[in-house]
């Protein structure tokens, strides 16, 4: 259990989302005020106490012990693009100013013909030379999985993010296509991330900065599987994203833009500086939430995550 002592201001935060992602309309969670500054605490309402613990490490580690020293000033980002409609998807990324796509696809209610399209509109926005993504969310089986990977791979896939949910099923996708296989939720949600076996099942790693929980730890995650890494973010605030480019900044090599520019899906935010991409990069650095009158839960959403943050703290 991470040591909260020297942390001195706890505060919710909401703020609603610009459009319906993973499933939200609005992303909520704690902000938490230490020695080192301000560390975030937000956990997905799917995940139960024992795996919240971990997102609370990493709010202790941002808030009390700080993060270790940059190996570099800047982090390129990719822009992520939910499961819109092409016109949508082809303005969210012409906008945007980045080089590299991560494309949301395999939506409950949405069909391969939808997810075709978006991905061809943001190849369009891209032009030949960008990079393009896409995170299924663990959605497929092996068969479709092949099948969807093959069609998409169609404007040129960079890799395919956890298509699959098993292991083995990874493995097993990944003997049948081309693409390189990512592993995220295979890894994050596993009991033990340093010991998951990802032989044979991936070709890169996602770390996120909460789930694994804190900088160090990911950064133990790394090492310990030594395949190319890109840093994601968990939905977070600025606070949040702002560990997700410590962790960027303090890998040896960063071979993949990051997922880190998320903040562009909400409507507003803690801070009076967010952490947007310009030219398609974000500066490392910590932020000061300084907007949270602005961003204040209302009570029973207050209520909900103090319960919450008790039930995680407890001995």
């Amino acid at each position: 259990m991470a040591d909260a002592a020297g942390i001195d201001a706890v505060r919710v935060w909401s703020v609603p989302m610009r459009t319906r992602f993973r499933g939200l309309d609005v992303r909520d969670g704690v902000l938490v005020r230490g020695p080192a500054g301000w560390g975030e605490f937000s956990p997905f309402w799917d995940y139960d106490v024992a795996e919240s613990r971990r997102w609370w490490a990493a709010a202790v580690e941002s808030a009390v012990a700080g993060w270790p020293p940059p190996l570099r000033a800047t982090v390129p980002v990719n822009v992520t693009v939910p499961a819109v409609g092409a016109d949508r998807a082809h303005a969210l990324v012409a906008a945007s100013g980045c080089r590299t796509a991560k494309v949301k696809v395999a939506e409950p209610g949405q069909t391969p013909a939808d997810d075709l399209a978006r991905v061809e509109a943001v190849r369009d926005a891209l032009g030949p030379d960008g990079a393009i993504r896409v995170d299924a969310n663990a959605a497929w089986d092996v068969d479709t999985a092949v099948a969807r990977v093959r069609e998409l791979d169609r404007v040129g896939l960079e890799y395919v993010e956890q298509p699959c949910a098993g292991l083995d099923e990874l493995a097993a996708l990944r003997r049948r296509v081309d693409v390189r296989i990512a592993a995220d939720e295979a890894v994050r949600r596993s009991a033990d991330p340093l010991r998951v076996d990802l032989r044979e099942a991936c070709d890169v790693v996602v770390l996120k900065v909460q789930p694994l929980g804190g900088v160090r730890a990911a950064l133990r995650v790394a090492e310990a599987h030594g395949l190319p890494c890109v840093v994601s973010s968990a939905l977070e605030s600025s606070v949040g994203i702002a560990a997700g480019l410590a962790l960027a900044a303090a890998l040896p090599e960063l071979p993949f833009a990051c997922g880190l520019a998320t903040v562009a899906l909400f409507r507003g935010d803690v801070t009076s500086t967010p952490l947007l991409p310009v030219d398609g990069a974000l500066p490392v650095l910590r932020v000061a939430p300084d907007r949270l009158g602005d961003a204040a839960a209302d009570p029973a959403t207050e209520a909900r995550w103090r319960a919450r943050l008790a039930a995680v703290t407890a001995a």
